[in-house]
């Protein structure tokens, strides 16, 4: 993507003002929105090893439970409105670009059921992930799939770090974006999205930059 073009608006997690984060409900009702290009949303494995969508390690920030999500099966991951990475693939369409960040410990189960959603070349989505580790392992069983490299920060190592891992590009905290720091990713060939953006005004200032995506919710996400 270049400069010029508009950038990717993702809803993060979905629409939490519709339904609480990363349910199918919040995730469609993103998609409802007419400014929304696609979504950025977290991926944990169940105790029966299905990848599963919720950020926190436990349920009791969006759920109200304190169980742990690796201690419970899927089916009552479901029951409490924990969807399945492969259900959600199926609900949301494929024009939707998709920021699939994954956390903890993912192998060739995740890989199978994003290639059976979105087919064997990841068609229009990315695969991102603090972890290092886990960024290694997608290379290693899809080694085509494009990969970002979540960040808090653009410093010249964190750069160095994502092209070590062969990524196609860097998620940064919007507050680390400048012109300096956009010039510095975009010299070493890589993309450059942002997260996580509330206000209209700090999208129009990372569109003037030319980031590749920004993860949006609030206001942001209206366009």
């Amino acid at each position: 993507m270049t400069a010029a073009r508009r950038p990717l608006r993702l809803a993060h997690r979905g629409d939490w003002r519709r339904a609480p984060e990363n349910t199918l409900a919040a995730l469609l009702g993103a998609l409802a929105v007419p400014a929304c290009d696609g979504l950025e949303f977290d991926v944990r494995r169940s105790a029966d090893g299905v990848p599963i969508l919720l950020h926190d390690d436990t349920l009791a920030r969006v759920q109200r439970r304190p169980d742990r999500a690796d201690e419970l099966t899927a089916a009552t991951l479901g029951e409490l409105g924990v969807p399945t990475l492969a259900d959600v693939l199926a609900a949301v369409p494929r024009r939707a670009f998709l920021d699939v960040e994954l956390k903890g410990h993912h192998g060739r189960v995740t890989m199978e059921v994003l290639a059976a959603g979105r087919g064997p070349t990841l068609i229009n989505a990315v695969v991102s992930s603090f972890e290092t580790a886990t960024l290694e392992r997608v290379a290693g069983l899809a080694p085509t799939w494009p990969r970002w490299l979540n960040a808090e920060d653009l410093a010249p190592p964190t750069i160095a770090t994502a092209l070590e891992l062969g990524c196609r590009g860097i998620a940064a905290h919007w507050r680390a974006i400048d012109a300096g720091s956009a010039r510095r990713v975009r010299a070493a060939g890589l993309d450059l999205a942002a997260w996580t953006v509330r206000r209209r005004p700090t999208f129009e200032r990372l569109a003037g930059l030319g980031v590749t995506a920004v993860c949006v919710e609030a206001t942001a996400l209206d366009g």
